[in-house]
């Protein structure tokens, strides 16, 4: 537990980061000027250790937040430089905004983009990793150092790829007809992952889902195997559970009672939306107390939040069954709230190696070609981005480590925007800018909009979570005990999950358990009993205050406690952690619970929000209140849409 885990890769970025001061800067900067992208050795994909939000991507944002920037902004020095479009975030959002510009008014068009992140794409996040086979006893070499050629899984010098944030295109067939022509035109060719996405391997191998009781919880580890494939009877033979809460959990995932007997299919979906799922267990379904903490962690990676604090009719709306089989529901009745297409419709396959990272790239390649060779949906899986080329000589650049902290009209055609870099101050003018950044963030740089609108903005509180990917040299324990995905509702981590079956271009998945994988691990920080919005800050909180050392003492301890049985061993078995931390990750949906806007009819702060202010226009998933790839591109048309056509009006 206690052998160290090479950080070269890590150590390495950060003196990038440090000495990129004394790099070739870009052509029209000054010697001198702070520059880390230009230095060769330059590439996040790589970076081991604390990732996502990471160490000086937030500080500025924090400063701007607390009022203490004004010193900074007194002595912004001019680029002299001007576009017609700044674009504020470099996520898919502020990437598909620059995209639809330019199909609106021209490829000449020219286009800045800026981020306070050293990469871009924002959550939709690339994770890399090298690993040998020898790897327990050799030191991992980052894949930076790696020729692009070197991507086989097989052999020495795996090449292991993991999505950091954004995980997949989730119900294609919902995207709206922009969001489809986008994917589309950037060459994502659907079909393809009927055929790239082995959905039947982990099965064929006898693997299936695990729950673990930690003995913090539940008085004693055990790992259960055999989650939906077994009957739960047989699934939770050894569980430590007492006959009457063990009973219960068969119940609720097996019965057909109708809790709700005697109301209107309309009171059901009424109760269900005004009831947490916990409540709905323990006084309509009234399981024993003890069964509630086995479902507690259920709706963390959709919600961000435990049973608590999600209503029971979000869980029915999501396909999720267990307690509502005897209920004669349809999702179609909902009639006010969302109902989900029918299950079976479309299945959970459209997923690139690196999640939606591949999907920023694919954007980044059409803005700026040089960036990012290639040009198919296969050969970006491989493709290496020159980061150098990202703020080069063309009509696109993209300006990474660079926090914009005030926008503001310098005249009725002209925004201005002060970013800093470097520890300096710098701005540029445009005709126009989208902010795609986190919407809670707009307030600040644009002090001069109304207080409703500032309302609205900074109504969502963000949902914290933590993406985190391990290198695993071999992933013979899993094999052994027979579990491809892991459900721990009492742990750290509440989701252990081997990586999907997917091979697209020179990139091959891992086809036997003595070969390298990785798994994803996911952490919400909640706090049950507190409002949804409550528990969000106060999880934020937790992150930033969490060492990168608390993460991976945590990780190991319960690596080895789940498969350990299975031989597993952390000082040998784990070549290399990334975590993706997210203090503000999903965008905030609204709650039944908890938020007067999630009813029919009512003001939606998103909407009043992202309202045009002058040549700004705003973007991101936040301004749709929804925490999706689709949305983030569709809340960039709409920006774009007001942009271009304010303009054409004037």
């Amino acid at each position: 537990m206690d052998r160290s885990i090479s950080r070269r890769d890590f150590v390495n970025g950060v003196a990038v980061a440090v000495g990129g001061a004394v790099v070739r800067p870009p052509w029209w900067w000054q010697e001198g000027v702070y520059a880390p992208e230009q230095d060769p050795a330059y590439y996040p994909p790589a970076l081991t250790g604390l990732r996502g939000s990471h160490p000086g991507s937030f500080e500025m944002a924090h400063a701007m937040r607390d009022g203490s920037i004004g010193s900074v902004l007194s002595a912004a020095r001019p680029t002299g430089e001007h576009y017609d479009l700044i674009v504020v975030g470099a996520g898919i959002s502020g990437l598909a905004a620059a995209y639809y510009y330019r199909q609106a008014v021209g490829t000449s068009a020219r286009v800045l983009l800026l981020d306070n992140h050293d990469d871009f794409g924002g959550h939709a996040k690339r994770n890399e990793f090298s690993v040998s086979s020898d790897a327990g006893t050799r030191e991992p070499m980052s894949v930076g150092q790696r020729s692009a050629s070197q991507s086989s899984i097989t052999g020495d010098g795996a090449r292991l790829l993991g999505y950091g944030g954004t995980q997949s295109i989730d119900g294609p067939d919902t995207y709206s007809r922009g969001a489809r022509a986008l994917i589309a035109d950037l060459g994502v060719d659907l079909e393809r992952f009927y055929t790239a996405y082995d959905r039947g391997f982990y099965l064929r191998r006898g693997m299936s889902q695990g729950v673990f009781f930690d003995r913090e919880t539940f008085g004693r580890d055990h790992l259960a195997v055999g989650a939906g494939v077994a009957p739960w009877a047989t699934v939770l033979t050894q569980a430590p559970l007492d006959s009457h809460a063990r009973q219960d959990v068969i119940r609720v995932y097996e019965g057909t009672t109708d809790y709700l007997a005697g109301r209107t299919k309309a009171q059901k979906i009424e109760h269900l939306a005004r009831t947490s799922y916990q409540n709905y267990l323990l006084h309509d379904v009234k399981v024993a107390p003890e069964a509630i903490p086995v479902f507690q962690a259920l709706t963390n990676d959709l919600w961000g939040l435990g049973i608590d604090a999600v209503p029971a009719y979000a869980l029915y709306d999501s396909g999720f069954r267990a307690g509502f089989q005897g209920l004669g529901l349809d999702p179609a009745t909902a009639g006010h709230l969302k109902a989900t297409p029918p299950e079976g419709e479309e299945p959970y396959i459209f997923h690139f190696p690196d999640g939606n990272a591949t999907v920023a790239r694919l954007l980044v390649r059409r803005l700026i070609p040089a960036a990012v060779p290639g040009h198919t949906m296969d050969d970006i899986v491989g493709a290496r981005v020159h980061y150098a080329a990202l703020d080069g000589a063309g009509p696109v650049r993209l300006r990474l480590n660079s926090t914009a902290v005030r926008v503001r009209h310098v005249g009725p055609h002209e925004v201005e925007v002060t970013y800093v870099r470097g520890g300096t101050a710098w701005t540029a003018r445009a005709g126009g800018v989208v902010l795609a950044c986190w919407n809670m963030v707009i307030p600040y740089l644009c002090p001069e909009m109304s207080a409703t609108q500032k309302a609205g903005l900074a109504y969502g509180a963000k949902v914290p979570l933590v993406y985190t990917n391990v290198a695993f040299t071999n992933w013979t324990a899993f094999d052994r005990l027979r579990v491809a995905n892991i459900y721990a509702p009492g742990c750290y981590h509440t989701l252990v999950d081997l990586d999907y079956p997917v091979s697209l271009g020179n990139y091959h998945f891992s086809h036997g358990p003595e070969q390298p994988i990785v798994a994803h691990l996911l952490r919400t920080p909640c706090h049950p009993g507190l409002p949804a919005r409550e528990q969000h800050r106060a999880g934020r909180a937790e992150l930033l205050a969490t060492s990168f050392e608390t993460f991976e003492r945590n990780i190991r301890d319960e690596l080895s406690r789940i498969l350990g049985p299975g031989g597993f061993d952390p000082a040998r078995d784990i070549a290399g952690i990334t975590v993706n931390r997210w203090p503000h990750g999903y965008a905030y949906e609204y709650n039944t619970l908890w938020d007067a806007a999630a009813w029919p009819g009512a003001e939606k702060p998103c909407v009043v929000g992202r309202q045009r202010f002058g040549r700004i226009a705003i973007a991101n998933s936040d301004a749709g209140a929804h925490a999706y790839t689709n949305t983030a591109i569709d809340e960039a048309h709409r920006a774009v849409r007001e942009l271009v056509g304010e303009a054409r009006s004037g």
